[in-house]
């Protein structure tokens, strides 16, 4: 047994909701919890424990730092009862996670929700919908739209494929389909020109959801990621750019990442930046 976990509680809970048990497990520190509590908000198709692992590391990190973390899985998810769901359905399900983390901690007088994809996207969902959550922490947000994956494609994908050593091995051996891929470059190109339904397109839903409480916000971008590319671009337009820039907001890139921040290394950068943030909201 390390210092980290002999210096933090892990339980099992039972989160219940609308009839159906959801399986939770909660960390905190062995002593005093900080009067905030985080809850990890899986993407799907997810379960608690994550890819990898990285919710069970991150939840035992932050109750290193002295934050109780509870995760758990969605109705139809993992080991919880019920049928799958969409992730724009489980205002529910979180709320009982909220329910659980306060029961188990009465001390904590504001919950964050942390979320990493589609994940992140439901938590700012909930956090318009529910007065004690106090914050957002969003990996990645999910706001795919055919016109904006076609554009972070364009931007992304193809120039990172260009200054790829592998692609220009398959290019001078012959075993590139060269007139197929041009053909998928103009088509995503024409795409990402098109311009988008102005009205309750996904990126626009997220935009209401943060205005409407404008809550202090941690978004980290992963740099070899296409949805954080796509959350970006779309970022720099109305009437996302306008909901953020009303949001008290901290952003850290993590450029060599990828979309799960699936080594050590970028794991514990979203560790440090996660409980650096919420010690500065304390």
């Amino acid at each position: 047994m390390n210092a980290m976990t002999e210096s933090i509680r892990e339980e099992a809970l039972d989160l219940h909701c609308e009839g159906a048990i959801l399986p939770g497990v909660l960390a905190r520190p062995a002593f005093v919890s900080a009067a905030t509590g985080v809850i990890v908000v899986v993407g799907g198709p997810q379960t608690r424990v994550g890819s990898h692992r990285q919710f069970v590391l991150l939840a035992r990190a932050l109750a290193w730092g002295g934050f109780a973390c509870l995760r758990f899985d969605y109705r139809g998810m993992g080991d919880a009862d019920g049928d799958a769901r969409d992730f724009e359905a489980v205002d529910a399900d979180i709320s009982a996670a909220i329910d659980a983390l306060t029961d188990a901690e009465p001390a904590i007088k504001q919950v964050v929700l942390w979320g990493l994809c589609d994940g992140a996207t439901a938590a700012a969902f909930a956090s318009a919908r529910d007065p004690r959550v106090g914050g957002l922490v969003m990996l990645n947000p999910w706001v795919r739209t055919t016109q904006g994956e076609a554009a972070a494609l364009v931007s992304n994908y193809y120039r990172g494929r260009l200054l790829s050593a592998a692609f220009w091995r398959k290019l001078l051996s012959g075993g590139l389909d060269i007139p197929g891929r041009l053909r998928e470059f103009v088509v995503n190109l024409r795409t990402a020109r098109q311009h988008a339904p102005a009205t309750r397109d996904l990126p626009t839903r997220l935009a209401a959801a943060l205005a409407a409480r404008r809550l202090p916000v941690l978004l980290v971008i992963a740099g070899r990621d296409l949805t954080g590319a796509e959350f970006l671009a779309a970022a720099e337009r109305a009437p996302l750019a306008t909901a953020l820039a009303d949001c008290p907001l901290t952003r850290v890139d993590v450029p060599e990442a990828n979309h799960t921040f699936s080594s050590a290394r970028w794991r514990a950068e979203v560790e440090a930046a996660t409980l650096t943030w919420l010690r500065s909201q304390a």
